[in-house]
This record gives C-alpha cells, structure tokens and sequence, in this order.
C-alpha cells in the first residue's frame, strides 16, 4: 500500500506543476524553520513567535480589503508586532505573557473583520489559517525563495551575535554587544520565517512546524549549527513525506504534516529517555 502511494505521488509530481510548486514550497520552508526555528528553540521563545504568528492575520485582512497582496501585508504586520512584542518583553517583562496573548488575539480579530468585509474573499480565511501548499502559485516561490536568502544572509552575517544573546543576554552586554538591536533583528527574522511558514501551513500550524524540527534535532546534536542543518533535513522530510501521504487520500496537506512532524518528536523524546 505504501509503495503503490508513493508510486502515484511520484508520477503525479512528473505530471503536475501544482504538485513540484507544492514539494518546493516545503523545501524552501524547510530552510526557515531549521535555521530560525533552532533559536526559537534554544532561546526559549515559541510563546514570542506564536504571538508574532496570529497577528500577521490583521496585515493580511487590511492588504486584502485595499487591494493588496496579502503575502506583503503578513510581511509588514510580522515585523511590526515582532518590533512591538520584543519593545513589551525588554520593557514590560512582569506583563508579557498578558500583552502577547492580547496582541495575538487583536491581530485574529482584526484579520476576521477585514476578511469578513471584502466580497469574495471569505471563503479563503480557511485556507490562510490552516494553509494550502497545493495552491502555492510560482510567484509565491520566488517571494519564499528571497526571504529564505534574507535569512541566511543575515544568520551568516550575524551568527556570533545571535549565538552570544541566545545564550546569555547579560555578558553580551557586558561584552559590548548591542543587546537590544540584536534581539530586535533576531524576532523579525523568525517573523520573516513565519511568513515563510505561512505558505506552507497556515497561520494556526505555523508554530509547530517552526519548533518541532528544531526540537527533534535538539535531541541527537548540541551545537547550534549542525541543529539548524539536522532541523532543516528533518523539516524538508516531513514536508516532503506528509505532503505524499496525503496525496492519495485527498487529505490537507498541511495538517498531516504537522501529524507527521508531531509524531516524530514523540518517537524521538521516548527513544531519548529510554537510552538516557
């Protein structure tokens, strides 16, 4: 039964455009969610990211409702409460949880009321929270394929400065290091990365697909760079095999391979505490 879906999946991917745009969109997310995903993990800021996540859905409504590519608004509201949820965090620590979960809850709000007030467009809201990677047009490639450059650009750029806030934020500072700036420039990186994600799963999954490859990684390999190469390789995997396992049940690609990545991290947490 496996072989005979895998075979289908593999002649439908020669035959159909839709399927190799669908299979490169999760490659190209892969790249976002093992590199920006393993200093969400390390760092301990999934809650900041999901925050970062549910907002976005505001900069979409808005760029929809006067005229405008969505993908650019979810770009330009990520930055935005990425901006103003790292300012809360340095400056409001006592309240941050409360203020995050609020911002989360604004940006869903407000997606909902712009969505719900551009004719024709309702019918989409499910596919912008949940995703479909079937529909990812050659254009939305070329977007996904700059903002993963982006990324490694700046990782490759600043990767000493992230590393040493990651780890430690005080000595940083002690040492010279911009602390503020640079953990600025870290959440609108996972920002970008989010938007990235979005293509691929939608608003409500992204965060699992952001986190739980770098999780599993985080299990087998302790240093930073060879985590983000594992969480890539194990993100272009489940993207890869989850988008075939539903291939042939006509299932939603991106719920399964979010299973898929789920499943995993439970298989690797229980084979890690046994042979501890």
């Amino acid at each position: 039964m496996h072989i005979t879906i895998s075979m289908d999946f593999l002649v439908a991917l020669t035959e159909f455009s839709f399927l190799q745009y669908a299979l490169l969109a999760g490659l190209l997310a892969s790249v976002g969610c093992g590199v920006m995903g393993t200093y969400v993990v390390v760092k301990r800021i999934a809650f900041i990211a999901g925050g970062v996540a549910h907002s976005v859905l505001g900069g979409m409504g808005a760029a929809i409702y006067y005229g405008y590519d969505p993908h650019l608004g979810a770009l330009l509201a990520a930055i935005a409460s990425a901006l103003l949820i790292g300012w809360v965090r340095l400056n409001w620590r006592a309240q941050e949880d409360t203020l995050i979960g609020a911002l989360w809850a604004i940006g869903m709000a407000i997606g909902i009321l712009f969505i719900s007030r551009t004719p024709g467009y309702q019918s989409d809201l499910m596919s912008y929270l949940f995703g479909n990677i079937l529909l990812v047009p050659k254009e939305s490639l070329w977007f996904m394929v700059s903002l993963d450059a982006v990324l490694l650009l700046m990782v490759a750029a600043y990767h000493r400065q992230f590393l040493a806030i990651v780890f430690d934020e005080e000595f940083s500072s002690l040492r010279g290091i911009p602390v503020t700036f640079f953990y600025l420039l870290l959440l609108v990186l996972i920002a970008v990365t989010v938007v990235l994600l979005i293509q691929v799963v939608g608003l409500i999954l992204v965060l699992a697909l952001l986190t739980l490859p770098a999780a599993i990684a985080g299990h087998y390999v302790h240093s930073l760079g060879r985590m983000m190469l594992l969480a890539t390789l194990i993100g272009s995997f489940v993207s890869t095999t989850g988008l075939a396992l539903s291939y042939e049940p006509d299932l939603p690609a991106g719920p399964v391979i979010i299973l898929l990545a789920g499943g995993l991290y439970v298989l690797s947490a229980i084979f890690r505490r046994r042979h501890e």
